[in-house]
């Protein structure tokens, strides 16, 4: 009795390009999500965990101050605010170069605390809303719930303080609904706050 391998043969085929598409896919995803986190600005609040290598001594989490600076040993203060993660290894590697040669220096945010959007007034779950990734004006909507029955869409502000000066940035809600004047969609930044009248 002989039996017929060609109905199999299809069957493994799309066996192994699943197993290979979960590898890729597995391999892929932290890559992603760590060039994100090496683009990622630091923010005051957030949680780095700075570590050296063979320096256990200089290994340790560090909160990012209000006024945007860590302490590190060695090097005394450092403005980590608004400076990317390569940025800041880049910085304490220089640094400690004067003490250790030739240093190793990873720096990761491990809680991004500081990074925050506020949305307040007219929606179903005003509250403060952390930023994992990317968000605009209609994804920080959603996340408060949407907006209520009675809330003024095309009145909506966005408030953003740069050098001290607090902006009003309008954003028309109806417009973006429809497809039109897109660009008024912005991507948040930490600090930022919508207020549905």
């Amino acid at each position: 009795m002989t039996i017929d391998a060609r109905p199999i043969r299809p069957a493994i085929t799309i066996l192994l390009f699943l197993c290979l598409f979960r590898v890729f896919g597995a391999v892929a995803a932290p890559a992603e999500h760590d060039a994100a986190t090496r683009a990622y600005q630091v923010q005051p609040g957030d949680i780095l965990h700075i570590s050296v290598w063979k320096e256990e001594d200089l290994t340790r989490d560090v909160v990012v101050r209000p006024d945007g600076r860590i302490t590190f040993p060695l090097i005394g203060e450092i403005t980590a605010a608004g400076v990317s993660v390569d940025e800041l290894t880049g910085t304490i590697s220089e640094r400690l170069a004067k003490y250790i040669p030739d240093p190793v220096v990873t720096v990761s945010a491990k809680e991004l605390a500081g990074n925050l959007v506020y949305v307040i007034g007219k929606v179903n779950r005003p509250g403060v809303f952390p930023m994992i990734r990317n968000v605009d004006v209609m994804q920080a909507l959603s996340m408060a719930g949407g907006t209520s029955t009675y809330a003024a869409l095309n009145d909506i502000r966005i408030l953003r303080r740069e050098n001290g000066v607090l902006h009003a940035i309008p954003f028309r809600y109806a417009d973006v609904e429809k497809g039109r004047n897109l660009e008024q969609n912005i991507l948040l930044r930490a600090g930022d706050v919508v207020v549905v009248p």
